[in-house]
């Protein structure tokens, strides 16, 4: 701009030296009526160029307030203090230029389910130097910004263990063949008899061994950990953790940890879970009820919202299990029955009504393993195993099931499920 005006001051002496030296009688005449609109041509340059930056500065004012209403920080308050945080912005942008006088302008912030919009329309003028001898001594401008986010949903876990016998099998071919040749039936399973001096579970938690339970329990850790590694600092998860109970003798769905927003005390209270306790001499096996498991725990996962809201929160159940019903079924077993003893790979119809009401259900299946030597499976899993996959995978909502054993690293894809849930819950604009 000081160069501008150096070469208009240039041209008005120049005019005025030709002005001087000229002996034609009409040199007046035609510098009097050529330098007025000269000089308001070049000092209309000079006042346009100062529009020009004036607009480019509201504008990145508005966009720092927009983007300032949708922000992280702006979006974890109400619309209303949004709408104030980002007029704030907006004015201390323009500030540092005394000639830009913004005479209106509106910030409108609107949520809409899980994403916010925000919107801001200004106008207003900028002071004139040179063509104010024109008669014009403001040129009107004015813009608008939109910017607009999606926000993390409001979720609710429901994570349901299955901790069944079942769970006592080693977790690996190591552990089974270690479990094997430390009893004396050489039994692959740690069944915790509480009445039993030799009981099998301790034999496990003395020998080393890791079983299904444990693995379970320690990716129950590590999928909070990665809950609370997402989140940060807005708390939008809750979780609660279930089982089938601590006892076979009073077999029923047990909240070991309620639904909570205080993820690492859930943690803590995930480390206590154990394996079912049989409490008798006299083990039947018939302790894995899936199908009235998954009927208990629907009746405990309210119906679904948008997730907009706590109170509107999506519900994710986690199920993991090995996927083998064991349990005293007379009617309705899809497999022969042994008495009144059903065993039957998992019946999905329990996934199946949960999902219709909007509740997402994620499942791992941790792989049953063959036990070729054992005659009992053999003789009643062995002919139907390669249908548990298949049931389990039924189970699950589309894209949000997973098969593991656990040599294969049950904790990664406990995670991996987590990650793949929440990530299709998220809305963005």
């Amino acid at each position: 701009m000081a160069t501008t005006r150096a070469r208009l001051a240039d041209a008005s002496r120049q005019l005025a030296t030709g002005f001087r030296r000229s002996r034609r009688g009409n040199v007046s005449t035609i510098f009097a009526l050529s330098v007025v609109p000269l000089i308001g041509a070049l000092g209309g340059a000079i006042d346009y160029g100062a529009l020009y930056k004036a607009r480019a500065v509201a504008a990145a004012a508005a966009d720092s307030a927009t983007l300032a209403a949708v922000s992280f920080s702006g979006y974890n308050t109400d619309a209303s203090s949004a709408k104030a945080t980002g007029l704030s912005v907006f004015n201390a942008q323009l500030s540092s230029s005394g000639k830009i006088n913004v005479e209106a302008a509106t910030l409108d912030v609107v949520d809409e389910g899980l994403s916010r919009k925000a919107t801001l329309t200004y106008s207003g003028t900028v002071k004139t130097s040179f063509i104010g001898v024109l008669g014009i001594t403001g040129i009107p401008f004015s813009g608008s910004s939109v910017a607009s986010v999606g926000k993390a949903p409001f979720m609710d876990f429901y994570v349901l263990l299955d901790n069944s016998p079942s769970m006592g099998l080693g977790a690996t071919t190591a552990d089974i063949n270690k479990m094997m040749a430390n009893t004396p039936d050489q039994c692959a399973f740690a069944c915790h008899d509480t009445n039993n001096k030799n009981d099998y579970y301790s034999i496990a938690q003395k020998n080393g061994v890791t079983l299904r339970v444990d693995v379970v329990r320690s990716a129950t850790q590590k999928l909070i950990d990665s809950a609370l590694e997402q989140q940060g600092a807005n708390s939008n998860y809750r979780i609660a953790i279930y089982t089938y109970g601590a006892s076979a003798q009073a077999l029923k769905l047990t909240k070991n940890a309620p639904l909570q927003s205080n993820l690492p005390n859930a943690k803590t209270q995930a480390a206590d879970i154990k394996l079912m306790a049989v409490n008798t001499s006299n083990i039947d096996y018939m302790y894995s009820p899936h199908a009235a498991m998954l009927s208990q725990m629907a009746d405990e996962i309210p119906n679904p919202g948008d997730g907009s809201t706590q109170a509107k929160a999506q519900k994710i159940l986690f199920y993991v299990s090995d996927g083998v019903t064991d349990a005293k079924l007379p009617v309705g077993c899809s497999k022969p029955l042994t008495g009144s003893r059903c065993q039957m790979p998992l019946d999905p119809a329990k996934c199946s009504e949960m999902k219709s009401r909007g509740i997402k259900v994620a499942v791992l299946y941790t792989t049953y393993l063959p036990l070729p030597t054992n005659g009992w499976y053999k003789t009643w899993i062995s002919p139907w195993q390669t249908q548990i996959s298949t049931k389990m995978q039924e189970c699950a909502s589309p894209g949000l099931f997973f098969e593991v054993s656990p040599s294969q690293g049950i904790e990664e894809a406990m995670v991996a499920l987590f990650k793949k849930a929440t990530a299709s819950a998220h809305l963005t604009n």
